[in-house]
């Protein structure tokens, strides 16, 4: 299988007056092509920064990284706008909706910036918000929806454009246990269809939906291992159903 991200001794420093913080201090690491990988750490330990720099929302101060055959190391904003389009869907915690517009509308955002024609964005919207249970609700705007619902149209967003990666940050930290299961199973879908996805949490029962699990500590890979209890969301004796 091919390797969708390769990096290689990834280091970002900050400086916070005379103060020089090592976030990330050495990290080599790949995934391959449809890998589902869990992301974990406790606060400090690095794991928002390496999400940053895979989600190509910020660069390294040292060290390579290669996504999908291109090296996104040294591009500019321009350049890392247009690769973070294309190849990433990102998913956050805050869902991170527009109010004043509806599913279909907030799902089509990313193809307006494609190029895509407003039929082909709106049927391609639909069609995305379809795969995640919410064909019946396109014309909603957030607040007519419940936080899992918002979550299923950040969802449907994060694959319109059919990207290489999901990056999912918390993706049920403010969802209820149900919900959250609810939404790990769309996840177990996406991972079935093909798509790579890297899950960030600090949640051990969120962490097990994936299949290899990452953890840092101190800005270093302290763990990289297969998961060998892998919880299937899907499964109707899900052993947090009923926490």
């Amino acid at each position: 299988m091919d390797n969708i991200i390769l990096v290689d001794e990834l280091r970002k420093t900050y400086y916070m007056g005379s103060e020089q913080i090592d976030a990330l201090k050495s990290i080599t690491l790949q995934i391959q092509q449809n890998e589902y990988v869990a992301l974990m750490g406790p606060s400090g330990s690095g794991k928002s920064t390496l999400m940053n720099l895979l989600g190509c929302l910020d660069t390294p101060t040292a060290g390579q990284y290669v996504l999908n055959g291109t090296d996104v190391s040294d591009l500019d904003d321009g350049e890392l706008a247009e690769i973070r389009n294309k190849e990433i869907g990102f998913v956050f915690q805050t869902f991170n909706l527009l109010p004043r517009l509806s599913s279909l509308e907030n799902v089509a955002l990313p193809l307006v910036y494609a190029g895509y024609s407003k039929k082909k964005r709106e049927e391609r919207a639909e069609e995305v918000l379809t795969m995640v249970g919410l064909g019946d609700r396109v014309e909603h705007k957030p607040n007519e929806l419940s936080g899992g619902q918002r979550q299923r149209v950040a969802i449907a967003r994060a694959l319109v454009n059919n990207p290489s990666i999901i990056l999912a940050d918390e993706p049920t930290g403010n969802l209820d246990t149900k919900t959250s299961i609810e939404i790990m199973s769309i996840f177990e879908e996406i991972h079935k269809n093909g798509n790579t996805v890297i899950l960030v949490t600090h949640e051990p029962d969120i962490a097990e939906h994936a299949h290899r699990i990452i953890r840092l500590r101190d800005g270093l890979v302290e763990v990289d291992e297969r998961n060998e209890n892998i919880i299937l969301a899907s499964d109707p004796s899900h052993r947090y159903l009923n926490k």
